[in-house]
Formats: structure tokens, C-alpha cells, sequence
């Protein structure tokens, strides 16, 4: 198990020192190869008698994303053009820190320090990718990286399902929990509740941190098969390695369990055929969808009655982690509606949970909204939603590698909107980093796009004016 911490720390000394030279692209190797494995690095470390240098580790990705920003911004040539998701990302910025300073709430400053970064510190990692110089990155290799990443997890997969064991339970993963979150071992694995369900399936997690993050991960791969194969005819071509990582992504969708991922992954499909206009997949889609109920229906009721139970009881909301959910999201609301400006940061998500007095949760809207008010989580579904819009304005305006960053940040996005109405989603490493620096990545690019467009409107009303003058000599 000590592969996972030294794969860790040694892609984190490459980044940094290809950073340091000036290679920008050190900070996508970090996030593709490092953030998958960043709680089962931590877990074994804590685990096999490096303990002390796990506080040395934590900040890792902290660390190379602010180092990335400041390299960035001093290599900056020309003034950036700012777009209105930018303000949307600064002005929630903004307000979350103001909650940091605010007497609102009962959770002590570090602690408030803790939940800002954890809420918040997805606005450095957009930075990061809107400084970037879109021309320092090669998005194939980057894409391509990322799919021989789930093609890895599929292995370690494998494994888990010949040896009926959870990776996490040979990692150390409760007993690390526990000591950075006070978190004890749940469920009938030793591990937490997540890792199977209401009728006891195992769920697998793969080198994730847990099998939600592994179902988020298989979403990753899917947006950038798309973005990746997809030509400027809106014609899938997929390659030797595209085939692999699509039967991976069945593969893995299915086996970790996650009823979010699984729904987004369907519509994933949906949309990727809506967009790109094309009706051989759409018919395709509506015959499956007749074919799939019919064969579930044979499926659930004579093959595996007890996963029937398990979908039966998630459409009914009658399982014990729907009503969790459902629980927790009223909880959530009810907390909001009395307290409109927040409860104070800390009082919900992983801060509240580790100090056991969390409100509300299962929902990244609703844990902004109880933690920092109404605002907050307004500007936070707005920066969502604009991402959206910016990209299907602009999927069929670009080419080369900006419509690969479009279309696959465009079904990210999409895709993820059920698991963040399930979950903190922002707490997934990987995901997040990844998806946040695409984020500010596709905008640099239609910046750029906006502003080369604009000098040469005012170059053709010069030539034009010229030529007027001209002709009144």
C-alpha cells in the first residue's frame, strides 16, 4: 500500500518542479495523477508509521495551485478582459470571507478559516485556470491522461471484486478519519455507511475516497471522452484508448453504486446527442430507454430481486439514505428560511461534522445557504449556471482545443448538478480541482476570443474611416 503516498508525494515534487521552470503544465499533473489518490496517500501514510509527515502532505494541492497562480499572473502580458462569471466568482468570494471576520455563528475563527477554504478555496483554483495561458497546455494529453487514470481505477477495481475486499479497508481509511475528523468507523465493513447500501451491496471505491467521488470521477471521464473524440463534424471517433475508457466507464458506474452518478451518466449521453445534433444517438437513446426498462424489469424482479428492493426504495424515497437525505435537506431549509443571512460558516458541512453539531448537509447548495445565507448559495447555482450558458453559446463558435475544454466542461457541469443536490460536492478533491481549473480555463479561452474579436472590429472601423476620409480628399 506505501505505491499510494510515494506516487503522491513524487508527482507533487514534479509538478512543483516543473512550475519552477516555468512548465505550467506541472499543475494539470498534479490534479489528473495526484488528486485520485489524495485520502488513500494521506490513509496509508497515517497508517504504516509516516503519520508526522501527513500534516506536511495535506496542503500539497493547497500549495501548487497558489504557486501556479502567481507564476501565471507574472508572465501575464496584457490585461484580461472580465466576464460576468468572474464577478460572480469574486463577489462570492468575497462574501464568504466576509463570514470569516462576521460574529455570526459559534464556531471559533480557526475553525471558520477552515470551512472558508473548504466552501471557497474553488475560487483560487478557477484562478488559476483563468490566468493560465491557454497556449502552455496541450488538452489532448491532458484528456488523454485522465482516461488512463479511470482505465488504473478499473484495475485496482479488478481487484477489489476478486478479493470481495474495499481497498479502504487495508489503507487505514477509518482509523485516519478519525483522527483528522473524528468521524468513527460505521457500517458493516468498518469503513462509513457510503461504502454500501441500505440492503447491504457493497459499493467500491477503487484508490477514491469514497465510492460518490469514484461515481463523480467515472462523470469526469465520460465529459472528456466526448471532448476528446468528438470532431469539428460533431462526429464521435473514438481511438483503441477512447473504446477502453468507454467499456471502463460502464464498468466502474455500475459497481460503485451511485445512484446520482448513475442517473447524470445517462443524461450525460442525453445531452452530449442534443448538442451535438446528432438524431442517430438520440433514436438510439429513446429505443434504449424503452429496451432498458423492459429488461430491468425482467432483471430486478428474476436475476437480483435484492437491487430491485434497493431502486424501489430509492424512487419511493423509503431507504434509509433517501430519508436521510430528505431529513437532512429539510433540516437544511427549515435552518435557512429562520436564519437568512446563515448560521455561520462551520455550522454545516465536514467543519459541523467533525465538531458533531452540523445542520442540514447531503446538498452543496443547501450547506452554503445554512453556513453563509441566501446569497451565498444564489451565487454559487449562478456561477453553475452561467458556465453552462457560456458553453453551449460558444461550443459551436470554437474549434481545436477550446471546443474540446467546452463540450467537456459543458457535460461536466451538466452532469454534475444531481450529485451536488446529493452531497458536498466540493469535498471531492479530484473533481473539483479539476473541474474548477477547466472552469477558468474555458474563460480565459473566450476572453481571449472576445478581446482578439474586438480589436479587429475597431482595425476594420479604422480602415473604414481611413478609406471615408480618403475619399472626401
Amino acid at each position: 500500500m506505501i505505491i499510494f503516498p510515494l506516487i503522491y508525494f513524487t508527482v507533487f515534487v514534479y509538478a512543483l518542479k516543473q512550475l519552477f521552470n516555468r512548465n505550467k503544465e506541472g499543475i494539470m499533473i498534479f490534479l489528473i495523477f495526484g488528486l485520485p489518490i489524495y485520502i488513500t496517500s494521506l490513509s496509508t501514510a497515517f497508517n504504516t508509521g509516516f503519520k508526522s509527515l501527513v500534516p506536511f502532505m495535506l496542503p500539497f494541492k493547497e500549495v501548487l495551485v497558489l504557486i501556479t497562480i502567481g507564476t501565471c499572473v507574472w508572465d501575464l502580458k496584457k490585461r484580461m478582459k472580465v466576464l460576468t462569471v468572474d464577478y460572480l466568482v469574486l463577489s462570492y468570494f468575497f462574501v464568504t470571507l466576509l463570514y470569516v471576520f462576521l460574529p455570526i455563528g459559534t464556531n471559533s475563527f480557526f475553525d471558520k478559516a477552515i470551512a472558508f477554504k473548504s466552501s471557497s478555496f474553488f475560487t483560487f483554483i478557477y484562478l488559476a485556470g483563468r490566468v493560465f495561458n491557454p497556449r502552455e497546455i496541450s488538452i489532448n494529453k491532458a484528456f488523454n491522461y485522465i482516461l488512463i487514470v479511470i482505465i488504473l481505477a478499473a484495475g485496482v477495481l479488478f481487484f477489489e471484486l476478486m478479493t470481495d475486499q474495499q481497498l479502504q479497508t487495508l489503507t487505514g481509511y477509518a482509523d485516519y478519519n478519525f483522527y483528522y475528523y473524528n468521524q468513527d468507523p460505521e457500517g458493516n465493513y468498518g469503513l462509513s455507511w457510503t461504502f454500501e447500501t441500505s440492503t447491504g451491496i457493497k459499493r467500491f471505491a477503487s484508490f477514491f475516497a469514497n465510492p460518490l467521488e469514484f461515481g463523480a470521477a467515472t462523470l469526469v471521464a465520460l465529459a472528456v471522452i466526448a471532448g476528446l473524440y468528438t470532431t469539428s463534424e460533431n462526429k464521435l471517433k473514438v481511438n483503441t484508448l477512447g473504446i477502453i475508457a468507454i467499456i471502463t466507464t460502464q464498468f466502474t458506474i455500475l459497481l460503485a453504486v451511485s445512484r446520482a452518478s448513475l442517473a447524470s451518466y445517462l443524461i450525460m449521453i442525453y445531452i452530449y446527442a442534443w448538442v451535438t445534433k446528432n438524431r442517430r444517438l438520440l433514436n438510439f437513446i429513446h429505443f434504449s430507454i424503452i429496451a432498458g426498462i423492459i429488461y430491468f424489469i425482467f432483471f430486478l424482479f428474476v436475476v437480483h430481486p435484492d437491487l430491485y428492493e434497493f431502486i424501489y426504495e430509492t424512487i419511493t424515497f423509503t431507504n434509509p439514505s433517501s430519508i436521510g437525505h430528505i431529513v437532512a435537506w429539510l433540516e437544511g431549509i427549515d435552518a435557512i428560511i429562520k436564519n437568512p443571512f446563515g448560521l455561520g460558516l462551520g455550522e454545516s458541512g465536514r467543519v459541523g461534522m467533525s465538531n458533531n453539531s452540523t445542520t442540514g448537509g447531503e446538498n452543496q447548495f443547501i450547506i452554503l445557504g445554512v453556513q453563509a445565507g441566501i446569497l451565498t448559495a444564489f451565487l454559487y447555482a449562478s456561477i453553475l449556471i452561467s458556465l453552462i450558458r457560456m458553453s453551449l453559446k460558444w461550443y459551436p463558435k470554437l474549434k481545436g482545443k477550446e471546443r474540446k475544454v467546452c463540450l467537456t466542461l459543458l457535460l461536466m457541469k451538466v452532469g454534475f448538478i444531481i450529485p451536488l443536490l446529493t452531497a458536498e460536492f466540493e469535498s471531492y478533491s479530484y473533481i473539483s480541482y479539476l473541474s474548477w481549473f477547466l472552469s477558468g480555463l474555458l474563460v480565459q479561452m473566450i476572453s481571449e476570443k472576445q478581446t482578439s474579436k474586438s480589436i479587429i472590429d475597431v482595425n476594420a472601423q479604422l480602415q473604414q474611416s481611413q478609406a471615408l476620409n480618403q475619399r472626401h480628399e
